[in-house]
């Protein structure tokens, strides 16, 4: 069985003390698709401090700036240090790759504290993250194989590597709950109220194989503003699209972001190096004996 979160309503019931951070919960927030410009100071810091009130972490799954410029990241990092105390884990989407300075982005973004992930992954008070950026190739019967002519093929091997990176990821976390940061969607149920012509560009099924096979509790993605909130896996993973705009749209009365509780399990207070143990870089560790080739429903 797969350790599913417990997931409450993003910024529900803000004034009540029971929805306020506990002992007995890590509260990880999400919201992606920010499109921070060079004009964006201070655009979202309302935002960032309801989130520091309530979470334990915060995660952003992708196009956090607007055209890819390094300058761009500096606003967002400036905001995010202005406001947020608590650990961010992010990973960039292809607005982010848009002026080829994501390697600029990503320097900025972990100056500032932001763990960015692309393969790899993060332990932040006993809860795992991994992520990827994910790549596009379509759903179901409807993705898109390697046939014909070489452009199609690298398209499809892009997707396929994105896939491959998410399971090193996972296979690397030992924690009893894994939460998954992607930017493009890994299921078409979050996508749809997209015209139904561009699925294909938001998402690839390829992705869910990685997230069944290592049972993660939750996965967050961004990148389809008009898509829907709430999806699962075939296996009944919840899948969660935080695009700002869709939490707006959706939750009109709500601040636009979602809450993701899991239960702390196990986690007690220690040394500093034992918590600098906890939350560094599950990379920094040696791999499962599981490999990347040990291929999903193998």
């Amino acid at each position: 069985m797969t350790a599913l979160a417990r997931i409450s309503l993003y910024g529900a019931r803000l004034n009540d003390p029971s929805h306020m951070p506990t002992r007995d919960t890590v509260r990880i927030a999400a919201v992606s698709d920010v499109h921070y410009g060079k004009q964006s100071q201070g655009m979202m810091q309302a935002l960032f401090s309801q989130i520091a009130e309530r979470a334990d972490v915060l995660v952003m799954p992708g196009d956090l700036t607007d055209y890819g410029l390094a300058e761009e990241a500096r606003v967002l990092a400036r905001d995010l240090a202005a406001c947020l105390k608590i650990p961010i884990v992010a990973v960039l989407g292809n607005h982010d790759f848009e002026s080829d300075e994501s390697e600029e982005i990503v320097r900025v973004l972990t100056d500032a504290g932001v763990h960015v992930l692309d393969g790899d992954s993060v332990e932040i008070q006993g809860v795992g993250f991994a992520g990827v950026k994910g790549f596009a190739g379509g759903f179901g019967r409807g993705t898109l194989g390697p046939w014909g002519e070489r452009a199609i093929k690298a398209f499809v091997q892009e997707s396929v590597n994105e896939a491959l990176k998410l399971e090193s990821a996972l296979a690397r976390l030992k924690t009893p709950h894994r939460i998954a940061l992607l930017h493009y969607a890994p299921v078409q149920s979050t996508v749809e109220g997209e015209p139904v012509e561009i699925y294909p560009w938001l998402g690839s099924s390829r992705l869910e194989e990685p997230l069944t096979r290592y049972q993660v509790s939750a996965v967050v993605h961004g990148h389809a503003h008009r898509g829907a909130p709430e999806g699962r896996t075939t296996t009944g993973i919840p899948v969660y699209n935080v695009a700002i705009q869709v939490l707006r749209a959706s939750y009109p009365d709500q601040p636009a972001f979602r809450i993701i509780e899991v239960p702390r399990e196990a986690i007690v207070a220690g040394s500093i190096e034992d918590r600098r143990a906890r939350d560094r870089r599950a990379t920094d560790r040696e791999p499962p004996a599981s490999r990347v080739a040990d291929a999903p429903g193998g």
